[in-house]
């Protein structure tokens, strides 16, 4: 369990209120990055390609002062601090690329970042370039501070903890965030229930817990699917870099975001539901990119069921088993709870009363009966019963380790080696 004095880092998103004026500054500031972030990266190509240079970001970063000069009105109307970020941010793309190429892999040169493949600023401090809370004194509204765009307005819908150490803003679509990076973020623990709950992540229910409780899944893509579909339509029948294609691409993203809110707020909801409740939670280690993988094969070696596993896949990914995950693990962590993976290998053909496990078990997606022992129950329950035990089972297995440790160092401690004299 955690202790209530640790301290975590959070990041806080609040969605900004900007002016007109102000989102032209925003987008201006975002133009002014990506452009920067460009050129950096042509500076390090053309080094490379013509002399076998390498370009480091120590170089670059002394370069700025001589480009903002010579652009006053575009370059240098921003913060110094927010354009190291950037070069920054394309250096450590470069160590990403030499990590992957050292590590045998098939990487990805960094690329040149389009208008629409740039929508983060980042300022690496508070204080520096930009002010959180940049008003205090006023009694009903939260300001941030940005250098060149003003004091911009935030939607504040919760507190925020910790000590403030990045402030980055963010466009999604037209919505505008501002991103607190904070560490010294204290856990808040949730009163015990002494109670261990193990959950089976699936598509008929987002999760199925060993109590027999189904938690519902929205499909929010499935919902959304006949505006989506006549949205991309609209889209299709546009002419590149005209106004309508544009007005329809922003149609068609502010879809997709929509879908995206509605699927992290059940995550949220769903999540924090599990950590009030229980002490313990035992969950699939589920690897959902290698689950997710495309089945068409190649052309000398087609694939097979190729509709049907494309329709496994999309209802996988609308359910967000990754998104619920990740959210119930920093609640867990929040909350003082236990959180744990177990391999999920076997666990939806084992018999939960009497261990026997072969596939006929299963008869459907929701029937499970033993053929040893006769044994029914929702397949799914049978299936979170058998990860609860597994999961507890290696945390007996863990806790008795420990134990053991203890127990050699303390006689190591009360029985010191003897040395002898030579």
């Amino acid at each position: 369990m955690f202790e209530a004095e640790v301290e975590m880092r959070r990041t806080f998103k609040f969605l900004l209120r900007p002016t007109a004026r102000q989102v032209g500054s925003l987008s201006a500031c975002l133009e002014d990055h990506r452009t920067l972030y460009n050129a950096a990266l042509e500076h390090r190509r053309t080094a490379y390609r013509s002399a076998g240079a390498v370009v480091r970001y120590g170089d670059q970063s002394a370069e700025l002062k001589d480009i903002r000069a010579a652009d006053p009105d575009g370059q240098g109307r921003w913060s110094f601090s927010s354009q190291q970020a950037t070069l920054r941010r394309l250096d450590l793309a470069f160590a990403a690329f030499f990590r992957r190429l050292r590590s045998g892999q098939n990487p990805g040169h960094p690329r040149f970042r389009g208008r629409g493949r740039f929508d983060t600023v980042t300022w690496p401090k508070d204080g520096d370039g930009c002010r959180w809370d940049s008003q205090p004194r006023h009694p009903t509204a939260t300001f941030v501070r940005l250098l060149g765009v003003g004091h911009v307005r935030v939607h504040r819908h919760r507190p925020v903890a910790g000590t403030i150490k990045t402030i980055s803003v963010k466009r999604e679509g037209t919505r505008w965030y501002v991103v607190l990076s904070c560490d010294d973020v204290p856990t808040e623990p949730a009163a015990s229930t002494g109670t261990a709950i193990g959950i089976d992540m699936g598509v008929a229910s987002l999760a199925t817990t060993s109590d027999g409780d189904h938690v519902p899944n929205p499909r929010p893509l499935a919902a959304s699917a006949r505006r989506l579909s006549n949205a991309q339509r609209a889209l299709d029948r546009t002419s590149p870099g005209s106004n309508r294609r544009r007005k329809a691409a922003r149609r068609v993203a502010a879809l997709h975001a929509k879908v995206r809110r509605q699927r992290l707020d059940h995550a949220h909801k769903a999540a924090i539901a599990l950590v009030r409740e229980h002490d313990v939670i035992v969950h699939e280690d589920l690897r959902i990119a290698n689950m997710t993988r495309s089945a068409r094969g190649t052309a000398e070696v087609p694939g097979s069921k190729v509709a049907q596993k494309t329709g496994l896949d999309r209802s996988i990914l609308d359910a967000g088993w990754g998104v619920f995950l990740t959210v119930l693990a920093h609640k867990a962590e929040s909350a003082g709870r236990e959180l744990s993976a177990v391999n999920p290998a076997g666990t939806s053909r084992s018999c939960a009363a009497c261990g026997h496990s072969a596939a006929d078990n299963r008869l459907s997606q929701a029937v499970f009966r033993c053929r040893a022992c006769g044994h029914v129950a929702h397949a799914d329950v049978n299936a979170a019963v058998n990860i609860l035990r597994a999961g507890l089972a290696l945390r007996e297995a863990a806790q008795a380790a420990q134990r053991e440790a203890a127990s050699a160092r303390k006689r190591r401690s009360h029985n010191p080696p003897h040395r002898t004299r030579n």
